[in-house]
Protein backbone atom coordinates (compact mmCIF):
# COMPACT_ATOMS: atom_id res chain seq x y z
CA UNK A 1 0.00 0.00 0.00
CA UNK A 2 0.76 3.68 -0.45
CA UNK A 3 -0.45 6.68 1.06
CA UNK A 4 -0.84 9.93 -0.22
CA UNK A 5 -1.60 12.21 2.35
CA UNK A 6 -2.70 16.31 1.72
CA UNK A 7 -5.41 18.32 -0.14
CA UNK A 8 -8.34 17.41 -1.99
CA UNK A 9 -9.64 20.21 -4.00
CA UNK A 10 -11.93 21.71 -6.63
CA UNK A 11 -9.75 23.19 -9.21
CA UNK A 12 -12.17 25.61 -11.60
CA UNK A 13 -10.32 25.65 -14.91
CA UNK A 14 -11.12 28.45 -17.41
CA UNK A 15 -13.30 27.21 -20.46
CA UNK A 16 -11.86 30.12 -22.36
CA UNK A 17 -9.75 33.68 -22.34
CA UNK A 18 -10.21 36.19 -20.19
CA UNK A 19 -10.82 36.99 -16.57
CA UNK A 20 -15.05 36.52 -16.82
CA UNK A 21 -14.60 32.82 -19.18
CA UNK A 22 -17.07 29.92 -17.43
CA UNK A 23 -15.12 28.07 -15.00
CA UNK A 24 -15.49 24.04 -15.04
CA UNK A 25 -15.02 22.36 -11.63
CA UNK A 26 -12.67 19.46 -11.75
CA UNK A 27 -11.53 16.90 -9.30
CA UNK A 28 -7.93 18.39 -8.08
CA UNK A 29 -5.48 19.14 -5.60
CA UNK A 30 -1.85 17.94 -6.05
CA UNK A 31 -1.71 14.66 -3.59
CA UNK A 32 -5.57 13.71 -4.48
CA UNK A 33 -4.27 13.60 -8.27
CA UNK A 34 -0.85 11.47 -7.51
CA UNK A 35 -3.50 9.10 -5.79
CA UNK A 36 -5.31 8.82 -8.59
CA UNK A 37 -2.14 8.19 -10.91
CA UNK A 38 -0.70 5.68 -8.86
CA UNK A 39 -4.11 3.23 -8.32
CA UNK A 40 -4.70 4.06 -12.44
CA UNK A 41 -1.26 2.63 -12.51
CA UNK A 42 -2.10 -0.48 -10.85
CA UNK A 43 -0.42 0.70 -7.30
CA UNK A 44 -2.61 -0.14 -4.25
CA UNK A 45 -3.09 3.24 -2.93
CA UNK A 46 -4.80 4.83 -0.16
CA UNK A 47 -5.09 8.63 0.80
CA UNK A 48 -4.66 9.98 4.25
CA UNK A 49 -6.89 13.80 4.26
CA UNK A 50 -10.07 15.36 5.42
CA UNK A 51 -12.69 16.31 3.10
CA UNK A 52 -15.98 18.32 3.06
CA UNK A 53 -19.35 16.73 3.30
CA UNK A 54 -21.03 19.33 1.06
CA UNK A 55 -21.51 18.30 -3.05
CA UNK A 56 -17.84 18.80 -4.11
CA UNK A 57 -16.48 16.76 -0.75
CA UNK A 58 -18.68 13.57 -2.23
CA UNK A 59 -17.33 14.09 -5.97
CA UNK A 60 -13.86 14.20 -4.87
CA UNK A 61 -14.95 10.85 -2.45
CA UNK A 62 -16.70 9.29 -5.25
CA UNK A 63 -13.35 10.30 -7.32
CA UNK A 64 -11.21 8.66 -5.66
CA UNK A 65 -13.74 5.41 -5.15
CA UNK A 66 -14.06 4.97 -9.00
CA UNK A 67 -10.48 5.03 -9.42
CA UNK A 68 -10.18 2.46 -7.00
CA UNK A 69 -8.12 4.45 -4.36
CA UNK A 70 -9.00 3.15 -0.51
CA UNK A 71 -10.54 6.29 1.23
CA UNK A 72 -11.06 4.55 4.81
CA UNK A 73 -8.38 6.82 6.11
CA UNK A 74 -9.95 10.11 4.91
CA UNK A 75 -11.54 12.10 7.55
CA UNK A 76 -14.64 14.49 7.30
CA UNK A 77 -15.98 17.81 8.38
CA UNK A 78 -18.84 20.15 7.49
CA UNK A 79 -16.69 22.96 6.72
CA UNK A 80 -16.47 23.50 2.67
CA UNK A 81 -14.34 22.34 -0.13
CA UNK A 82 -10.77 24.77 -0.84
CA UNK A 83 -11.54 26.10 -4.44
CA UNK A 84 -8.73 26.49 -6.21
CA UNK A 85 -8.80 28.62 -9.61
CA UNK A 86 -6.72 27.71 -12.32
CA UNK A 87 -5.91 30.63 -15.50
CA UNK A 88 -3.85 28.91 -18.54
CA UNK A 89 -1.46 30.49 -19.88
CA UNK A 90 -0.75 30.21 -24.21
CA UNK A 91 1.52 27.24 -23.87
CA UNK A 92 -0.58 25.30 -21.34
CA UNK A 93 0.85 26.01 -17.76
CA UNK A 94 -1.48 26.66 -15.36
CA UNK A 95 -1.18 28.95 -12.33
CA UNK A 96 -3.72 28.72 -9.54
CA UNK A 97 -5.61 31.35 -6.89
CA UNK A 98 -6.77 29.91 -4.11
CA UNK A 99 -10.14 30.30 -1.84
CA UNK A 100 -8.92 28.46 1.33
CA UNK A 101 -10.08 30.19 4.55
CA UNK A 102 -11.94 27.79 6.76
CA UNK A 103 -12.14 24.89 4.58
CA UNK A 104 -12.48 21.59 5.66
CA UNK A 105 -9.04 20.28 4.40
CA UNK A 106 -6.17 22.36 6.85
CA UNK A 107 -8.00 21.16 9.74
CA UNK A 108 -6.63 17.88 9.09
CA UNK A 109 -5.40 15.77 11.91
CA UNK A 110 -2.63 13.34 11.98
CA UNK A 111 -4.12 9.81 12.34
CA UNK A 112 -2.64 7.43 15.37
CA UNK A 113 -1.55 5.01 12.94
CA UNK A 114 -1.06 4.43 9.31
CA UNK A 115 -3.57 2.12 6.96
CA UNK A 116 -1.95 -1.44 7.67
CA UNK A 117 0.74 -2.56 4.82
CA UNK A 118 1.86 1.12 4.12
CA UNK A 119 5.03 0.47 2.49
CA UNK A 120 5.34 4.28 1.70
CA UNK A 121 3.42 7.59 2.07
CA UNK A 122 3.77 10.95 -0.32
CA UNK A 123 3.48 14.32 0.70
CA UNK A 124 2.89 17.76 -0.64
CA UNK A 125 1.15 21.06 -1.98
CA UNK A 126 -1.24 23.40 0.01
CA UNK A 127 -1.38 20.91 2.58
CA UNK A 128 2.05 21.32 4.18
CA UNK A 129 1.65 25.49 4.19
CA UNK A 130 -2.26 25.98 5.75
CA UNK A 131 -2.32 25.72 9.73
CA UNK A 132 -3.36 23.39 11.60
CA UNK A 133 -3.37 20.67 9.11
CA UNK A 134 0.14 21.86 7.87
CA UNK A 135 1.88 20.72 11.40
CA UNK A 136 0.14 17.99 11.45
CA UNK A 137 0.96 16.65 7.96
CA UNK A 138 4.17 17.63 9.36
CA UNK A 139 4.09 15.03 12.12
CA UNK A 140 2.83 12.40 10.15
CA UNK A 141 5.60 12.68 7.83
CA UNK A 142 8.17 12.86 10.79
CA UNK A 143 6.53 9.44 12.26
CA UNK A 144 6.39 7.60 8.99
CA UNK A 145 10.26 8.45 8.91
CA UNK A 146 10.78 7.00 12.28
CA UNK A 147 8.89 3.76 11.88
CA UNK A 148 11.28 3.53 8.71
CA UNK A 149 8.53 3.92 6.23
CA UNK A 150 9.48 5.25 2.88
CA UNK A 151 8.46 9.09 2.18
CA UNK A 152 8.30 11.58 -0.52
CA UNK A 153 8.27 14.86 -0.86
CA UNK A 154 6.49 17.55 -3.30
CA UNK A 155 6.54 20.41 -2.22
CA UNK A 156 4.58 21.89 -4.92
CA UNK A 157 4.95 25.72 -4.17
CA UNK A 158 2.45 28.42 -4.56
CA UNK A 159 3.79 30.58 -3.13
CA UNK A 160 0.42 32.69 -3.05
CA UNK A 161 -0.12 30.43 0.17
CA UNK A 162 2.95 31.24 1.65
CA UNK A 163 3.14 35.00 3.61
CA UNK A 164 6.58 34.30 5.24
CA UNK A 165 8.57 32.80 2.37
CA UNK A 166 11.59 32.62 4.38
CA UNK A 167 9.88 30.42 7.81
CA UNK A 168 8.63 28.42 5.17
CA UNK A 169 12.15 27.81 3.52
CA UNK A 170 13.45 27.07 6.84
CA UNK A 171 10.82 24.48 7.48
CA UNK A 172 11.23 22.70 4.48
CA UNK A 173 14.15 22.14 5.10
CA UNK A 174 13.79 20.88 8.77
CA UNK A 175 11.41 17.94 6.59
CA UNK A 176 14.31 16.70 4.59
CA UNK A 177 16.35 14.32 7.94
CA UNK A 178 12.64 12.34 7.24
CA UNK A 179 12.65 12.44 3.21
CA UNK A 180 13.51 9.21 1.38
CA UNK A 181 13.01 11.06 -1.77
CA UNK A 182 12.54 14.46 -2.84
CA UNK A 183 10.77 15.60 -6.33
CA UNK A 184 10.30 19.49 -6.91
CA UNK A 185 9.85 21.01 -10.22
CA UNK A 186 12.80 22.96 -11.31
CA UNK A 187 10.67 27.05 -10.70
CA UNK A 188 10.20 24.59 -7.03
CA UNK A 189 13.91 24.15 -6.85
CA UNK A 190 14.67 28.14 -7.69
CA UNK A 191 12.59 29.49 -4.92
CA UNK A 192 13.36 27.31 -2.02
CA UNK A 193 17.02 27.89 -2.85
CA UNK A 194 19.53 25.72 -2.38
CA UNK A 195 21.06 23.24 -4.74
CA UNK A 196 19.88 19.14 -4.88
CA UNK A 197 23.58 18.36 -3.40
CA UNK A 198 22.72 20.49 -0.48
CA UNK A 199 19.19 18.66 0.32
CA UNK A 200 20.92 15.37 -0.11
CA UNK A 201 23.26 15.55 2.36
CA UNK A 202 20.24 16.56 4.67
CA UNK A 203 18.35 13.27 4.21
CA UNK A 204 17.04 12.36 0.96
CA UNK A 205 18.75 9.29 -0.91
CA UNK A 206 18.17 10.62 -4.40
CA UNK A 207 16.52 14.26 -5.52
CA UNK A 208 14.59 14.15 -9.37
CA UNK A 209 14.00 17.87 -10.51
CA UNK A 210 11.11 18.21 -13.23
CA UNK A 211 12.07 20.48 -15.99
CA UNK A 212 8.37 20.92 -18.08
CA UNK A 213 8.65 19.71 -21.51
CA UNK A 214 12.65 19.39 -21.08
CA UNK A 215 12.33 16.20 -19.07
CA UNK A 216 13.30 15.27 -15.74
CA UNK A 217 17.38 14.48 -13.62
CA UNK A 218 18.03 12.50 -10.91
CA UNK A 219 21.13 13.56 -8.45
CA UNK A 220 22.28 10.48 -6.43
CA UNK A 221 24.46 11.21 -3.26
CA UNK A 222 26.99 9.54 -4.92
CA UNK A 223 27.40 12.91 -6.97
CA UNK A 224 25.54 10.71 -10.13
CA UNK A 225 23.82 13.02 -12.21
CA UNK A 226 21.27 11.75 -14.62
CA UNK A 227 18.76 13.45 -16.90
CA UNK A 228 16.63 11.88 -18.93
CA UNK A 229 14.36 14.12 -22.35
CA UNK A 230 10.72 14.91 -22.17
CA UNK A 231 8.43 13.30 -24.68
CA UNK A 232 7.34 15.57 -26.97
CA UNK A 233 3.21 15.48 -27.12
CA UNK A 234 1.04 18.94 -28.20
CA UNK A 235 -0.01 19.96 -25.51
CA UNK A 236 -3.34 20.70 -24.16
CA UNK A 237 -2.42 22.26 -20.66
CA UNK A 238 -0.08 21.05 -18.10
CA UNK A 239 -2.80 20.62 -14.61
CA UNK A 240 -1.51 17.53 -12.94
CA UNK A 241 1.78 16.98 -15.05
CA UNK A 242 3.68 16.85 -11.63
CA UNK A 243 1.59 15.00 -9.98
CA UNK A 244 1.89 12.10 -12.46
CA UNK A 245 5.78 11.90 -11.93
CA UNK A 246 5.23 11.72 -8.45
CA UNK A 247 2.72 8.80 -9.14
CA UNK A 248 4.88 7.44 -12.01
CA UNK A 249 8.45 7.32 -9.72
CA UNK A 250 6.77 5.73 -6.90
CA UNK A 251 4.72 2.76 -8.74
CA UNK A 252 8.19 2.32 -10.52
CA UNK A 253 9.89 2.17 -7.13
CA UNK A 254 7.70 -0.52 -5.95
CA UNK A 255 7.96 -2.17 -8.90
CA UNK A 256 11.56 -2.42 -8.36
CA UNK A 257 11.14 -3.40 -4.80
CA UNK A 258 12.99 -0.25 -4.18
CA UNK A 259 10.87 1.44 -1.49
CA UNK A 260 13.39 1.95 1.06
CA UNK A 261 16.66 4.21 1.61
CA UNK A 262 19.10 1.47 1.11
CA UNK A 263 17.22 -0.27 -2.38
CA UNK A 264 16.79 3.80 -3.33
CA UNK A 265 20.53 4.87 -3.05
CA UNK A 266 21.35 1.46 -4.65
CA UNK A 267 19.79 1.93 -8.07
CA UNK A 268 21.65 2.12 -11.21
CA UNK A 269 21.96 4.58 -13.92
CA UNK A 270 19.49 1.97 -16.11
CA UNK A 271 16.79 1.33 -13.32
CA UNK A 272 16.70 4.65 -13.07
CA UNK A 273 16.82 5.36 -16.68
CA UNK A 274 13.70 3.12 -17.08
CA UNK A 275 12.04 5.15 -13.81
CA UNK A 276 12.45 8.79 -15.69
CA UNK A 277 11.46 7.38 -19.13
CA UNK A 278 8.57 5.59 -17.99
CA UNK A 279 7.53 9.17 -15.93
CA UNK A 280 8.32 10.96 -18.62
CA UNK A 281 5.94 9.48 -20.63
CA UNK A 282 3.01 9.19 -17.96
CA UNK A 283 3.45 13.16 -17.58
CA UNK A 284 3.21 13.61 -21.36
CA UNK A 285 0.03 11.34 -21.38
CA UNK A 286 -1.03 13.83 -18.93
CA UNK A 287 -0.61 16.75 -20.37
CA UNK A 288 -2.04 15.61 -23.88
CA UNK A 289 -5.52 16.01 -22.60
CA UNK A 290 -7.36 19.05 -20.37
CA UNK A 291 -7.52 18.49 -16.69
CA UNK A 292 -6.01 15.87 -14.58
CA UNK A 293 -6.68 13.30 -16.46
CA UNK A 294 -3.55 11.05 -15.37
CA UNK A 295 -3.02 7.51 -17.99
CA UNK A 296 -3.65 4.02 -17.38
CA UNK A 297 -1.03 1.18 -17.06
CA UNK A 298 -2.43 -0.29 -20.61
CA UNK A 299 -1.65 3.44 -21.93
CA UNK A 300 1.66 3.36 -20.83
CA UNK A 301 2.88 -0.61 -21.20
CA UNK A 302 5.80 -1.92 -18.81
CA UNK A 303 8.01 0.19 -16.91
Amino acid sequence: MIVVAGEALIDLVPQGRGALAGLKPALGGGPYNTAVALSRLGSPTAFCSRTSRDAFGEALLDGLREAGVDVSAVQRGPEPTTLAVATIDTDGSAAYSFYVDGTADRLFAAPAELPAGTRAVSFGTCSLVLEPGASAYEELLRAAAAQGVFTALDPNIRAGLIPDADAYRARFKSWLPSVSLLKLSQEDALWLGGTPSEWLAAGPSAVVVTQGGDGLTVFNRDGAVLPVPGEKVDVVDTIGAGDTVNAALLHGLATLDALSLEALAGLGVEDWTRLLRFAARAAAITCSRAGAQPPYASELGEL
